[in-house]
């Protein structure tokens, strides 16, 4: 078997213009080829962007499944393969996977850095408190008036207060540069949670397919054996030769060879499922005191969903959580052009100063000792070698880099999408095939096995038919696997319906704190 790997998209892109609203006419479609504007972030609107070209037009297809062009991707899609089992680990993996966690925790830490930049925006305000008590130095006394060293107490109490204007917007654009990185984040890890929904499922089906390869594996070496103990009958009869049930040892041992690397393939797929579910590899997993992974569905208990959602291409590139990282981290190289201009610019800096001075601390605030101050500068850069011009080209280099990451990400969404939808259109095609060749090899290894008993035909025949129906019944599992695994494939491709979304984790980034 082989197993479809997802990237998601810490990962996942933005399939914007498949044109896939075209399959709501299943009578007449033609390929079109178009060019499709790849909407920018509302930060970096203005730039001049050229449209993305050549984004793929899905032909006619018989796909297995309805498809429903508009129609939004449930964020439980796994519950429409009808297997409370998988739905189950789903749901587990989803709640206990470690990266999951790993990739809160930065959206947490990315949040707490917005915050903090924000508190650029407002007036800084210390206070402070000093005791101190002093001899001086018979050297530094005045000998007329304090012949004796003097020892004394002095107590200070201040309160300070500095602003820096933002009069060029550099403090603000710090500020839109942490958002936009805390909205990365935020993609990434609806990235993480669907990667690792699909993936489970993956796994799930997997298994099952394993599970019903192995069985057929050792349905053959079952048929093999009976076929060898009747070649050992006939040939204490003297009707065969030992050359005849020598081949058929022979046969018999090669099918069974193909067992312990299927069984060592479900044991990395078991293992493979426990890390996703948070839980330590321990063989044999399943079934395991402690390390249960759970019941596991067969493969013929898992259905297929009744219908294909596929979302318009606006729709789509809300929904990729890569793209969204792109166009977050888009915009985040806008701002950060902004704090690179800004630095070049002049900076006012204003300080007031109050508190008191006394030997005695209750005195602190009597008449004459307290005092204030006032300060206001302002500062510019004349010389610094060059170095802040060369870091805004560089902040404006990031951003040409950044348009064109955004825009080869939804180039990739159009084509995960256009394979998967293309990987549907033929499992139908490729099921139907294998269906039927597996019916047809097993009626005629039937046949076989029922006339080498009545002695009509050799031992080559019987080995042949039996490969035959072994190969048939294989091709047959796989394929009902790929219909499967390629619907999970395309609901990753069309996002992954989890999505929290970046306004609603920094709803809590808008307060000032010290």
């Amino acid at each position: 078997m082989i197993r479809k790997s997802l990237t998601v998209l810490a990962h996942g892109a933005a399939m914007g213009a498949l044109a896939l609203s075209s399959m709501a006419a299943a009578k007449e479609r033609q390929p079109v080829s178009s060019t499709v504007d790849v909407p920018m972030p509302p930060a970096v609107s203005g730039s001049a962007l050229p449209p993305v070209p050549g984004a793929p037009v899905v032909p006619a297809m018989a796909l297995p499944q309805t498809v429903q062009p508009g129609m939004a991707l449930a964020p439980g899609w796994w519950h429409g393969f009808g297997s409370p089992a998988l739905d189950a680990l789903v749901d587990r993996a989803l709640a206990a996977n470690t990266d999951i966690k790993a990739a809160q925790a930065r959206l947490a830490q990315a949040q707490a850095l917005v915050g903090a930049a924000r508190g650029g925006l407002f007036p800084q305000v210390d206070a402070g408190l000093t005791s101190e008590r002093q001899r001086l130095s018979r050297t530094l006394s005045t000998p007329l008036s304090n012949p004796d060293p003097q020892v004394f107490s002095l107590h200070t109490a201040q309160v300070s207060v500095s602003y820096s204007p933002d009069l060029f917007g550099g403090t603000a654009a710090r500020v839109r540069s942490a958002r936009a990185q805390a909205a990365v984040a935020a993609a990434q890890a609806d990235g993480v949670r669907n990667m690792v929904a699909a993936n489970a499922a993956l796994a799930v089906i997997q298994n099952a397919a394993l599970d019903a390869e192995i069985a057929a594996t050792g349905q053959a070496v079952e048929n093999n054996r009976q076929v060898l103990t009747l070649l050992q009958t006939r040939q204490r009869l003297g009707a065969v030769g030992l050359s005849d049930v020598a081949a058929q040892s022979a046969a018999l041992a090669a099918i069974e060879g193909q067992l312990p690397p299927l069984l060592r393939q479900r044991q990395a797929n078991l293992s493979a499922l426990s890390v996703l579910l948070a839980e330590a590899p321990n063989a044999p997993l399943e079934g395991a005191p402690g390390q249960a992974i759970g019941p596991m569905p067969p493969l013929d208990a898992l259905t297929l969903p009744a219908q294909v959602p596929v979302a318009l291409p606006a729709d789509l590139l809300a929904a990729r959580p890569d793209v969204a990282a792109s166009a977050a981290a888009l915009e985040g190289a806008a701002a950060d052009v902004k704090v690179a201009i800004a630095a070049r610019l002049p900076q006012i800096n204003l300080t007031a100063n109050a508190g008191g001075i006394a030997e005695d601390f209750g005195k602190m605030f009597a008449s004459g000792n307290p005092f204030w101050q006032l300060i206001g500068g302002i500062v510019g850069p004349i010389f610094h070698g060059g170095t802040l011009k060369k870091q805004e080209q560089a902040a404006r280099d990031a951003l040409e880099a950044a348009k064109a990451q955004y825009k080869g990400t939804a180039l990739q969404a159009f084509a995960d999408v256009s394979n998967s939808l293309t990987a549907l259109s033929t499992d139908t095609t490729a099921l139907d095939v294998a269906a039927r060749g597996d019916q047809a090899a097993s009626q005629s290894l039937t046949f076989v096995r029922r006339q080498l008993s009545l002695g009509s035909v050799g031992t080559l025949q019987v080995l042949n038919a039996t490969a035959t129906a072994q190969t048939a019944r294989v091709q047959y599992v796989a394929a009902k696997a790929a219909r499967l695994t390629d619907t999970v494939a395309l609901y990753a491709a069309l996002g992954g319906g989890l999505r929290a979304g970046a306004g609603a984790v920094l709803a809590n980034t808008d307060t000032p704190h010290s």
